[in-house]
């Protein structure tokens, strides 16, 4: 049976990740006691595999039980569970505006005296260790519901479930940083298309940019010296077990340069036998 508890910051879209994870045919529970999941993966397991994937939504809704998550957690573990953590982030000023969008209260909302960034940080801090132990990570900032609902059904309808997830991504530095990149690089260092009037509307799918970009040596040595250190690193991740890999790159507004080296690592790995997951968040901007 494959267990999976989703976690992470209020605001960030838990609710839309058990709305997926429900399409693609897990069992969900919202809000569930971390007192409660070792008892329901204990029927689980006695089911008689009438259940076969199983989400468990577990959050600081629950007051203090939620800090005895950490300890349950690492008890399922010690028992050889096939047990995942999915963790949901966003940035502090992404989860306010949701927060007033949707005029609900923060659940510490009281504690706090109704100051909303005081509650982010208490939070933050109650779930640092749960984020270190994450085995997927997804960053909401920058991401539509359609984006956001994609990633979940591309991570977790994956046919090699044991294989690591590659996700290769494009992005523009005035829009925010990648804040769930493992590796990010930033190519701002390179020419930049953008003042050239003619390439300007572009972007790094018009092979004309693309050209551009990799017409310079500094551009094609630095391409073979990150392709060299990602075919290093990419057994080590797998051979460590890491189950999600997104490597990252920016340059100013995510166009140009950041998506024409995210394609020539996406067509790099492909080459060498990786199944890989490409998309550019900020191409589409203005």
């Amino acid at each position: 049976m494959q267990f999976l508890i989703v976690t992470g910051m209020s605001g960030s879209g838990k609710s839309t990740a058990i709305d997926v994870l429900e399409d693609i045919g897990y069992y969900c529970i919202d809000n569930m006691p971390p007192e409660l999941i070792s008892k329901f993966t204990e029927i689980c397991n006695q089911s008689g595999g009438k259940l076969e994937k199983v989400a468990f939504v577990a959050d600081i809704r629950t007051g203090d039980f939620f800090m005895k998550l950490d300890g349950i957690i690492n008890q399922l573990k010690t028992e050889q569970m096939n047990l995942k953590i999915l963790y949901l982030d966003s940035s502090d000023d992404a989860i306010i505006r949701r927060y007033k969008e949707t005029r609900r209260k923060h659940p510490l909302d009281e504690a706090m005296h109704g100051n909303i960034r005081k509650a982010i940080e208490v939070e933050r801090g109650m779930l640092f260790s749960l984020k270190s132990q994450a085995d997927y990570y997804i960053d909401t900032s920058a991401t539509s519901v359609s984006q956001f609902r994609e990633r979940m059904y591309s991570m977790f309808l994956s046919p090699e479930q044991e294989r690591m997830h590659i996700d290769v991504r494009s992005f523009g530095f005035k829009y925010g940083t990648m804040a769930e990149g493992d590796l990010v690089f930033d190519v701002r260092c390179l020419p930049n298309p953008f003042y050239v009037p003619e390439l300007k509307n572009k972007t790094g799918l018009n092979p004309e940019v693309s050209e551009y970009v990799m017409k310079f040596p500094e551009a094609q040595e630095l391409l073979r010296k990150l392709c060299d250190i990602i075919d290093f690193l990419l057994p080590l991740y797998e051979k460590e077990g890491k189950s999600q890999l997104v490597i990252a790159f920016g340059c100013t507004g995510g166009k140009h340069r950041s998506v024409t080296f995210a394609e020539a690592l996406a067509a790099h790995l492909n080459g060498s036998g990786h199944k890989i997951r490409l998309s550019h968040r900020d191409i589409d901007k203005h």
